[in-house]
């Protein structure tokens, strides 16, 4: 069924530019910190122990004592998988022995904490064997597999070493017998073991592991009840959730019926993702067609113009149609890998510029907004709007934090990051018998299954030119051109070509040996404007440049941006590239004005503006100089 796939991990090697600075940034700084931390050994940071969660679980198998016991959130396993995981894409990206070393003892650790049944969790192996399986809803047993099922998979893929694959396929075996061949009723609380088991499906052919898949999704939402009644047959709970609320884990519905993106928002796009991977495995299109449906609820009417998903604090989820507040938004971390994750599948259904032009949306801002430029602080919450004194204060607020946090007790994005950066070339690169797919512009060298070679170079997001030399040709290539590229043009072998997009594509046929191809998108700067059903951006533009949509910092504007406003028909104009400046960025000016001041709460007297230049910076970057003030939307006058 599918009309593409991902290259493997071990088919992109990134060079010089913007992707292997930031690869490289993952393995030499983020790896090795988040280290430290998941070990308890960085001052100040919140405490993790997660590996010590398994070093104990494992003494408890045994009959030994274990220490402090369990420490953490029910998931704490996940930060370890996680960090695994991007610890294996990132030797395939940049390979290094001595972290090879430090995997290989990581996973002895975790083999050491799997039970003889195949069972792995440590909270339940430490704290409470007996109630295992007993609360899907809160208990995270079936995320926290599949998070270590991903690190399996990609270990194997990018080093060859399957003593975690094969710990893992064991953990399937167990969850097969239990939900599958015993009838035990249920699903996730939390999708990610969907998602995890069409890795392992892929990785080991093994059929327990797609009927598993297939299992848990038909079964979602077919008893709307299922959550209550297993609540009244146990007497603990994790944090006291509501297990009448269905719509907040999506299992109000069977997922074919879903018509909305609703709920926990990275719930919903892991669960989704995996409906689309089994629907481009299985061919089922009663699944493609519920997956094209949310897809549209969350691109067309519920995803911020940074690719942020998830309205509200409040349970981290989506709200209704059009409410996309900017200081109370939640906009997870998380939740845009997620959408990236979404995306790319879909692009296995359909080779559709849409999908990968929201992948590179949520990359390049949201995803990247997630982590400081040195690799050592991480933001859960990624507001379009920060106030000192008030994001992070006042209890409407207190979500959108205006700095970094070194770390979290709940700590799920700072790895999600690193694995999302690590993996890039598995969302860039993809291909069939015929054709090439480059989707995204990663500078470097690529292998695709179908024998072609490709070399990439490219100053992308600040430099909007693309060049590609053919190694290995003999088949056609397909370069996506972004929808804001309002022009574009296409050379091979310096000779212009009239390429016409087909459903955001340009397909150059036939490549040979040594061609050359060069490709320049449209550098200019183009204000946004959101339907007028949000609100909270009536009256307001947003700039973006290339992929990068920017904001405007306290820091660059005197302090003080909530008096700016942008002049209706004002210049706007891109500077110099900057190595300097908070890594390397193009700023941007626009003609604006700013207001004076007004000492009374209210007053009848008509506001005066006088003019001003604003200085924009690409929203990734912000919040790396300090306590500022942040907006994404001005007013326009």
């Amino acid at each position: 069924m599918k009309v593409q796939k991902q290259i493997d991990i071990g088919d992109y090697r990134g060079q010089e530019g913007f992707i292997y600075d930031y690869q490289k940034l993952i393995q030499d700084v983020v790896i090795p910190y988040q280290y430290e931390i998941l070990n308890d050994r960085v001052e100040g940071a919140e405490k993790s122990h997660a590996i010590q969660n398994f070093i104990n679980a494992a003494k408890t198998l045994k009959g030994e004592p274990s220490d402090d016991g369990f420490y953490g959130m029910v998931f704490q396993d996940s930060d370890l998988a996680k960090w695994l995981e991007a610890a294996a894409f990132s030797l395939s990206a940049c390979p290094n022995p001595e972290l090879e070393v430090l995997v290989d003892e990581v996973v002895d650790i975790v083999a050491a904490a799997q039970d003889d049944d195949g069972y792995l969790n440590t909270f339940f192996t430490i704290k409470d064997q007996e109630k295992r399986w007993t609360n899907l809803l809160e208990a995270h047993e079936l995320y926290c597999a599949g998070h270590m099922m991903e690190a399996a998979v990609a270990y194997h893929e990018a080093a060859g070493k399957d003593k975690l694959l094969q710990v893992m396929l064991k953990n399937v075996k167990h969850i097969y017998k239990h939900f599958v061949a015993e009838a035990a009723p249920g699903f996730p609380g939390h999708p990610e073991i969907e998602l995890a088991l069409m890795k392992m499906y892929r990785a080991t052919k093994d059929p327990d592991c797609l009927e598993l898949c297939r299992h848990f999704i038909d079964v979602r939402g077919v008893d709307a009840d299922y959550f209550k009644k297993e609540a009244d047959q146990r007497d603990w709970m994790v944090w006291g959730m509501e297990p009448g609320d269905g719509v907040y884990n999506q299992s109000h519905q069977p997922v074919r019926d879903q018509k909305d993106a609703v709920g926990h928002s990275v719930r919903a796009v892991y669960l989704y993702t995996g409906m689309a991977d089994l629907a481009s495995e299985t061919g089922d299109e009663s699944l493609i067609k519920a997956c094209r449906t949310l897809w549209r609820s969350i691109t067309d009417r519920r995803m911020y113009i940074t690719g942020a998903i998830g309205s509200t604090g409040i349970g981290e989820a989506f709200t209704v149609d059009y409410d996309l507040p900017n200081d109370t938004v939640y906009g997870e971390t998380c939740a845009s890998i997620g959408l990236m994750f979404f995306a790319s599948k879909m692009l296995e259904l359909d080779v559709d510029g849409e999908y990968a032009d929201v992948m590179e949306r949520a990359f390049y801002n949201t995803v990247l907004a997630g982590m400081q430029l040195d690799g050592r602080r991480f933001f859960y919450v990624n507001p379009l709007e920060v106030i000192p004194g008030i994001s992070g204060v006042a209890v409407t607020h207190k979500h959108d934090l205006p700095q970094r946090p070194a770390w979290y007790a709940c700590a799920c994005c700072p790895p999600n990051v690193a694995r999302t950066v690590s993996s890039f070339g598995k969302y860039a690169y993809g291909g069939n018998d015929t054709t090439s797919y480059c989707h995204l512009y990663a500078a470097g060298e690529v292998h695709f299954h179908n024998g072609m070679e490709i070399c990439c170079k490219t100053g992308y997001p600040y430099e909007l030119k693309v060049d590609y030399d053919i190694f290995k040709g003999g088949k056609s290539l397909a370069i996506r051109i972004p929808q804001w590229s309002r022009t574009y043009a296409v050379t091979i072998n310096d000779e212009t070509v009239n390429a016409q997009k087909i459903k955001g594509y340009i397909y150059l046929m036939d490549l040979k040996d040594g061609d050359h191809i060069s490709i320049t998108l449209d550098d200019q700067i183009y204000r946004n404007y959101a339907s007028s059903r949000v609100s909270a951006d009536c009256g307001k533009t947003a700039f973006q440049r290339g992929p990068l949509v920017y904001c405007v910092e306290g820091a660059d504007n005197g302090g003080d941006i909530l008096s700016l406003a942008v002049k209706v028909d004002g210049a706007v104009k891109a500077l110099a590239y900057d190595p300097k400046l908070l890594g390397g960025i193009v700023p941007i000016e626009i003609e604006g004005l700013r207001r004076k001041e007004q000492h009374s709460l209210y007053t009848t007297q008509k506001p005066e503006y006088e003019p001003c230049v604003i200085k924009a910076i690409p929203y990734y970057t912000w919040e790396n100089r300090g306590l500022n003030e942040m907006r994404v939307w001005l007013p326009e006058k």
